[in-house]
């Protein structure tokens, strides 16, 4: 039956399916907290600030990509440990490369944030 769903009904499942996503997310996951946390006070930190519109989406589009990728690496994790509990190397590797990009994101908000304030 859910194959069939279709226009405004499949939007409004999908709009659920994010939400129940993002509450998991916000449940299961201390990072996402935090990066969430660390987002919201951004965005108004830069909401705040004398600047541009442009170098506003800039500082919030930065910081929004961080809690994304926090959501992605949640979910990478989430499968693979579904998959299995001992030990794999690719397991680990999977991990380890979705922690990776977490940490790229938060290195590329710095830099933003660093390059469009710096005086």
């Amino acid at each position: 039956m859910a194959n069939n769903v279709t226009g405004l009904t499949r939007i409004i499942k999908a709009a659920g399916y994010s939400w129940q996503g993002l509450c998991a997310a916000w449940r299961h996951e201390a990072a996402f907290r935090q990066e969430l946390v660390a987002a919201v006070i951004a965005t108004a930190i830069a909401c705040w600030l004398d600047v541009d519109a442009v170098t506003r989406v800039l500082l919030i589009g930065s910081v929004v990509l961080v809690v994304i990728v926090e959501v992605l690496n949640s979910a990478l994790e989430a499968v693979v440990d579904r998959i299995g509990s001992e030990h794999h190397p690719l397991a680990g590797r999977a991990k380890d490369m979705g922690s990776a990009s977490v940490l790229l994101s938060i290195l590329l908000a710095l830099f933003v944030w660093l390059m469009l304030l710096w005086p």
